[in-house]
């Protein structure tokens, strides 16, 4: 599986890189329909502090693009919410093409 990165007004994390590739990598070994991953990982202000580290993830595969977001106090905890999303989704294709 392909992994990029993509930071918007973040510095890049060498130690951030290596947990969201460790992350894909189990998904991509659970799920083998997985041909890609963009990684963007973004800041915004907000008025709370419990949010604004934001992570996107968009996974390519043969058919619909799976997408999550998740935005918290810190991008491991955004990383995580997000892998757990993609894995639900992933869960729900598969199954769809067990039927065919």
């Amino acid at each position: 599986m392909q992994i990029i990165f993509e930071y918007h007004d973040v510095a890049s994390s060498e130690a951030l890189e290596n947990e969201a590739r460790e992350k894909l990598e189990q998904l991509g070994q659970k799920f083998d329909m997985v041909i890609r991953a963009d990684v963007f990982f973004k800041t915004e202000n907000t008025t709370s502090d419990e949010t604004g580290k934001i992570c996107n993830i968009r996974l390519s595969l043969p058919g619909p693009r799976l997408f999550a977001e998740a935005s918290h106090d810190n991008f491991k905890n955004s990383l995580l919410e997000s892998v757990q999303d993609l894995e639900r989704q992933l869960h729900k294709v598969k199954e769809k093409m067990k039927n065919y």
